[in-house]
């Protein structure tokens, strides 16, 4: 239905509104001042709508939504400088390929023991102390590889910091989902990845930086420095508050509401927010999921939360499926297959790869609410496969000797480096902010513990045997079926992906039939309401 004198809302799957910077002819109802409250001079002209100032709100976001991603500095700089350190830690304690691929790979299978404990530990304690778990057990790793004096002290202090890693990876999507409004949600939610990459990115230039020192030393002093990150998580538990929603849970509405004054434009917004939370933490305490525990709906899951599984978990395993960790892990080992022979110009082909990974998910951060998710994952599937057939062609003529050891090399370069920017700007952040988004309150701590848990499987089962693949059917070879398996995540996208972009998390839940009633009538119900609160511009 339409309103008058206002052309029809675009859908929100279709088109993309702002793509090349121009501004959306619509906002939301709730985002614009009564007349009575419009101060002069605001917006021009007289009897335009006018949109509330809401500068304050979105800056402490934006600042809990830094704060809470530090953890995940953590991770990104473990996956990068281990590309380097493994060099390093070879020479050094002489460990064979079968240790290496463990060392490498090993992190994220127990970060899945992290994740899984960290569901429950942040249903159990809240999103903001779990965040200051993951730090410390973090830290107690890190200062074990250290100083570790062999490859078995190593897998220690490695296993520790894969359970710190877990906590954090899981919590952070969540708890920045919970606090952040609805139209900026998929911006601060893609946070965690961004910082991923800064760390990424860090690790590679800690590994050229450190290159240069005696063997014994380099791989100690490159893990050392990434200690420094979680010690700024001290200081951001005294800024970040708890999840208003984890306060509902826990029947702290008084306590909710101070939160939600702090991060809404305004006292009525907060009223609203808040009985939507109070009506969805309801519906879960009424008997909506019968006597079910949180895992037995989970494992034995109604129509509905099985569509939100499917889509949850299923984008979790194509992200890492499609080949990221390889060349993100062992891009050194790629590079010197293509051709490149000397250790330092592997080191800066490598951070070239940072580069451009922590570059397009910035570009992500201010596309994915302009542009929304699917259209996104469409361009970032659709890039990353043409760009692993291109490497794929690449190294196999390299290997054939048909194809000129310079354009090759530049070649692999450029489509390593295309591969991580597509997979930067679509699947990278839009997975963990899909994981975060889809699931009702009462699931979605220990849902997206599941879909975290999903994604360090497939990235830990890639890492582990990624050599053992190359040596098996060769790089070229292993390139081409990581192409296939990304040719079939488009597919996926199609099917299993809906559009939440400018949802509330409480509506997000019609999309995939939840509230009662037939799946297509509610995700017309959702669609319907968004249109009932969109008015014209101009």
């Amino acid at each position: 239905m339409g309103l008058p004198g206002a052309e029809p809302p675009a859908a929100s799957g279709g088109g993309l509104p702002g793509f090349f910077g121009g501004k959306s002819k619509y906002v939301r109802m709730d985002d614009v001042l009564p007349q009575e409250q419009e101060e002069d001079g605001v917006g021009g002209g007289g009897g335009g709508v006018r949109v509330r100032r809401s500068h304050s709100s979105r800056r402490y976001v934006f600042a809990c939504s830094v704060f809470a991603s530090l953890n995940s500095v953590l991770l990104g700089y473990d996956v990068g400088v281990m590309s380097g350190c493994i060099l390093f830690i070879q020479r050094d304690l002489h460990i064979n390929e079968v240790q290496q691929e463990v060392l490498v790979g090993c992190l994220s299978f127990i970060s899945l023991l992290g994740s899984l404990a960290g569901g429950r530990t942040s249903d159990a304690v809240g999103r903001k102390w779990t965040i200051g778990l993951a730090a410390i057990v973090f830290q107690a790793g890190a200062a074990v590889m250290t100083l570790a004096p062999s490859f078995e002290v190593l897998m220690v202090g490695r296993l520790l910091a894969g359970v710190g890693i877990g906590f954090g990876v899981m919590i952070a999507p969540v708890y920045i989902a919970e606090i952040s409004p609805a139209a900026s949600r998929g911006s601060f939610t893609s946070f965690p990845e961004i910082f991923i990459n800064l760390g990424i990115l860090l690790g590679y230039i800690s590994n050229y930086a450190f290159s240069g020192l005696p063997d014994h030393v380099s791989w100690r002093v490159m893990l050392a420095v990434g200690i420094l990150p979680s010690v700024s998580i001290a200081f951001a538990l005294l800024v970040i508050p708890e999840s208003p929603r984890w306060l509902v849970m826990k029947n702290r509405a008084d306590e909710a509401r101070e939160v939600l004054l702090k991060v809404t434009d305004s006292e009525d917004e907060a009223k609203e927010r808040l009985a939507e939370i109070e009506a969805a933490a309801a519906v879960a305490s009424a008997g909506k999921y019968g006597d079910k525990t949180v895992w037995q709906e989970l494992t034995r899951p109604s129509p509905v939360i099985r569509r939100m599984l499917i889509t949850g978990l299923g984008i979790q395993c194509f992200q890492q499926i499609t080949g990221i960790d390889a060349l993100v892990y062992y891009s050194p080992t790629i590079f010197r297959d293509a051709g490149i022979t000397t250790e330092s110009q592997l080191l800066v082909a490598t951070v070239a790869v940072g580069f451009f990974k922590t570059a397009f998910i910035a570009l992500a951060i201010v596309l994915i609410d302009r542009v929304g998710r699917k259209p996104l994952l469409y361009v970032s599937t659709v890039g990353m496969t043409a760009c692993l057939v291109v490497l794929a062609a690449t190294l196999a003529a390299l290997a054939h000797g048909s194809a000129s050891r310079s354009a090759g090399i530049a070649v692999a370069i450029l489509t390593v480096c295309g591969d991580v920017a597509f997979f930067s700007v679509g699947i990278g952040p839009i997975c963990w902010v899909m994981s975060s988004e889809i699931f009702p309150l009462r699931l979605r701590s220990q849902a997206a513990a599941l879909g975290a848990v999903m994604n360090r499987v497939t990235s830990g089962a890639v890492a582990m045997s990624f050599l053992s693949v190359c040596r098996a059917i060769s790089v070229a070879g292993a390139f081409s079926v990581f192409a296939v398996i990304s040719a079939l995540s488009v597919v996926f996208v199609y099917r299993y992906v809906p559009e939440t972009s400018g949802k509330t998390l409480e509506e997000i839940e019609l999309l995939f039939g939840g509230g009662g009633g037939d799946g297509e009538a509610a995700r017309g119900e959702v669609e319907l309401g968004d249109g009932e609160h969109l008015v014209h511009k101009g």
